[in-house]
């Protein structure tokens, strides 16, 4: 019995932290409503479309603002504090999903507005993500750092699987535009539990002071620190070829298993609850550094290949089960890692990169995968993905082994 208590208080350390407790609340309903639009909006653009590579354009359009100024999104999170930024940019998302929502339940919504609504979505995530993610840190501290995200990554899949769900049974009863209008009205708990911290326990890093050159100086920080740049570099592989998911499998729920929405679904939330058990190995037993990274890259592209070759929905979603574990891991362990690792007055400008290595990756990866899933099929853009991942972990141990031998041997007797 006090081994299974042991292991609870150390899955769940962060969660004793009110200020987290509240912060997690929120963020669990508005990550409901988000995935719900991620389901909702890609079954819009294949319904206006039929093109795979309309997808992939319309999620690389997304995500374009990440990669065009994310970096700056990291330096205005160091300059400024970073719950009030939250709270505005939150409220943005919310209003830009109730347009897109009353624009499909009036019959109204046509491609381009979509597409820009992608844009502008992407350019309030620019902001709010270096933010976000540096803010759980002034939060829970760096002893339950680690926990914290892990438990962040558990939220996001266990939204994975129940949003989906959710927007299945909505979109047949109510149509795609009810999803749209159910997100908005999600953002509001969110932003309630900005509004209610205790700002008085929180441990915000001190702004950084506006100057010139704060950008360059942050990307030459991470040029320099190899246990940063590794990461980044890994990320940028990784997130451009492998997490295309929100284009592949609908493409693959259509063309390989002849199914629709719901099919689509129950792969999306196949992803999200073997996430939800990874995650939450992770947060009690989880380790950061490069090695770590490396290891959980490789497990990652091994279990991507495994989908890419199920013959079988059932043997499909067994194994998007496995590849939404591994892929909690591999997140998990290179945000931790970033944020240990990063000065506390660089850690804002670090974690914008992180997004732009993932997120802002897809402007390149999207239309790739979406080609390649049109081209060749589902399972061919899944095998490439699988390939990234494994190329990513080799070359990152071939580079931390190098080091290793370069570093100079102890002199015996040495003080």
């Amino acid at each position: 019995m006090t081994a299974l208590a042991d292991i609870r208080r150390d899955t769940f350390a962060s969660l004793s932290n009110p200020n987290f407790r509240l912060y997690f609340g929120g963020q669990a309903v508005s990550m409901v409503g988000t995935w719900m639009q991620a389901v909702a909006q890609a079954w819009l653009v294949l319904q206006l479309t039929g093109s795979g590579t309309a997808l992939g354009f319309v999620v690389a359009l997304q995500t374009l603002p990440v990669l065009l100024f994310g970096p700056y999104g990291g330096v205005v999170a160091d300059r400024l504090d970073k719950r009030r930024l939250m709270i505005g940019l939150q409220a943005m998302m919310g209003a830009l999903a109730l347009v897109l929502g009353l624009l499909t339940v009036t019959h109204t919504v046509t491609l381009w507005q979509v597409y820009l609504l992608a844009f502008l979505l992407g350019m309030n995530n620019c902001f709010e993500n270096p933010a976000r993610q540096a803010f759980v840190l002034e939060m829970v501290g760096p002893a339950d750092l680690r926990n914290a995200v892990s438990l962040n990554s558990v939220l996001v899949n266990a939204a994975r699987a129940v949003g989906p769900a959710v927007a299945g049974i909505v979109i047949a009863a109510g149509g795609l535009g009810i999803c749209f209008l159910l997100n908005a009205l999600s953002f509001v708990a969110v932003v309630v539990s900005l509004v209610r911290l205790d700002v008085a326990a929180l441990c915000p890093s001190p702004p950084v002071r506006r100057s010139p050159g704060q950008l360059r100086e942050g990307l030459g920080y991470v040029g320099r620190t190899p246990e940063l740049l590794i990461p980044l570099l890994m990320m940028a592989l990784v997130g451009a070829l492998a997490y295309e998911f929100q284009v592949v499998l609908p493409v693959l729920a259509r063309e390989t298993f002849g199914g629709g929405a719901e099919v689509y679904g129950f792969m999306t939330a196949a992803m999200g609850a073997g996430a939800v058990v990874g995650g939450l190995y992770v947060a009690a037993r989880g380790r950061t550094g490069v090695r770590a990274l490396s290891t959980s890259a490789a497990v990652f592209g091994v279990l991507i290949a495994a989908a890419a070759f199920a013959p079988t929905l059932w043997l499909e979603l067994a194994a998007l089960a496995f590849v939404g574990a591994a892929s909690v891991g591999f997140m998990a362990t290179g945000n931790s890692t970033l944020q240990l690792g990063a000065d506390p007055s660089m850690r804002g400008r670090v974690m914008a990169l992180w997004s732009v290595a993932f997120l802002g990756s897809t402007p390149i990866g999207g239309p790739i995968a979406g080609f390649v899933a049109e081209e060749f099929g589902g399972r061919a853009a899944l095998a490439m993905g699988a390939a990234s991942c494994l190329v990513a972990a080799g070359l990152a141990l071939l580079v931390a082994r190098r080091r290793s031998a370069a570093a100079p041997e102890p002199v015996p007797g040495a003080a």
